[in-house]
């Protein structure tokens, strides 16, 4: 893909994923703008970094800022997301995961699609999960705000399609990040091969992408019996 004049916006970039790919993106010659709660150490010719909090009132207005500073919006990817194991005793946690992991997404995307679409296409990538296969006892906040995302997506690229805008969802196993909390992590990804997939995936475009393959393939087949198992 030819970087010269790309202009992307990477939401949730100050660690993990976003920060990696942001780092690859840059180092390819992207405009990047980042936005995130957290100020960055990352300083680069062609990119700017605006804090602001995805939950917060004032989100959409930054973000709309950013867009107009970027004269447009070629790629946007959401890689905003928390995730806590249930406690009953903060059940606000399980709240900020859907607040944060979905519907930080969705306000992401009412700023960003009409301006892709006004530019004549773009390209709107979220980072799902593959624990969107089913519920989740440990984590319900988390695996109901990714099955959601995937969903959400999935549904958006069918009904952006005619408008240039292509959608892509890509669903992780476990990655390097603080967000990997269980205390076993099998097939476990580095932080640079995540960003990797996702760069891959602005040359692709696909619908959907899993990653790892194999962890894919087992967790369809376990989500069947938790769904099952749910509902007892």
């Amino acid at each position: 893909m030819d970087a010269q004049g790309r202009r992307a916006i990477v939401v949730g970039n100050s660690d993990g994923v976003g920060l990696a790919l942001t780092r690859q993106l840059v180092a390819a010659g992207w405009t990047v703008a980042g936005l995130s709660r957290s100020d960055s150490d990352l300083t680069a010719p062609g990119y700017t970094h605006h804090v602001a909090d995805v939950t917060g009132d004032l989100y959409r207005t930054v973000l709309a800022g950013v867009v107009d500073r970027l004269g447009g919006v070629d790629v946007c990817v959401y890689a905003a997301g928390v995730g806590d194991f249930f406690d009953l005793d903060d059940l606000a946690a399980q709240t900020r995961a859907l607040e944060v992991n979905l519907i930080g997404a969705a306000r992401t995307v009412e700023v960003v699609v009409p301006a892709m679409v006004a530019g004549g296409g773009g390209h709107l990538v979220g980072l799902s999960s593959l624990a969107d296969v089913a519920p989740s006892a440990q984590a319900p906040g988390y695996a109901a705000a990714k099955a959601g995302l995937t969903s959400y997506l999935v549904g958006l690229r069918g009904a952006l399609r005619p408008h240039g805008v292509r959608v892509t969802a890509v669903r992780f196993g476990f990655v390097d990040t603080k967000m990997a909390k269980s205390p076993v992590k099998p097939m476990l990804l580095s932080v640079e091969r995540a960003a990797d997939v996702v760069h891959d995936c602005l040359r692709t475009r696909p619908a959907v992408v899993s990653r790892p393959r194999r962890m894919a393939a087992v967790v369809r087949a376990a989500g069947v019996a938790a769904r099952v198992a749910a509902r007892r």
